[in-house]
């Protein structure tokens, strides 16, 4: 999925201020996931899935530390991404799906916080970005 040099300027405009509310918006959409996707809670037995939980705020702000990494290498992100990859599809086992889920999660999360930036072009530059994502993480499955 490539991203053009448009995509690239929507996507860096609204990410530094998605990356300072790191942990809170990578709580909610984990929560959100959680709620309407109780599957996807089978990759955190020991986890307090509770609104606002240490367990889901602190996972939530490593999805969106790797998210700001990707979004800081926007030419590579298999490459910024190939550690998370290696350990989502050899570790962890991840079913692929579920990235999908989240990014639509995450996608409400952005949109429901930043309103004045989240435009028709914003909105899919982020689709675009979050596919990205969503293929270099899955990239090593096969």
């Amino acid at each position: 999925m490539a991203l053009d040099a448009d995509n690239k300027g929507l996507i860096q405009a609204i990410w530094t201020p998605i990356a300072a509310h790191a942990d809170q918006y990578g709580a909610e959409a984990l929560y959100r996931m959680f709620l309407s996707s109780p599957q996807t809670k089978t990759y955190f037995p020991n986890f307090d899935l509770h609104k606002d939980s240490p367990d889901i705020r602190a996972h939530g702000k490593k999805v969106f530390d790797a998210l700001t990494k990707a979004a800081q290498h926007l030419d590579n992100i298999e490459g910024a991404l190939s550690n998370l990859s290696d350990l989502h599809a050899f570790d962890l086992r991840v079913d692929p799906g579920n990235f999908t889920i989240l990014a639509h999660h995450i996608l409400v999360t952005i949109a429901i916080h930043h309103p004045d930036k989240f435009d028709s072009l914003t909105h899919q530059a982020l689709d675009k970005f979050l596919a990205a994502v969503g293929c270099a993480l899955t990239s090593k499955y096969r």
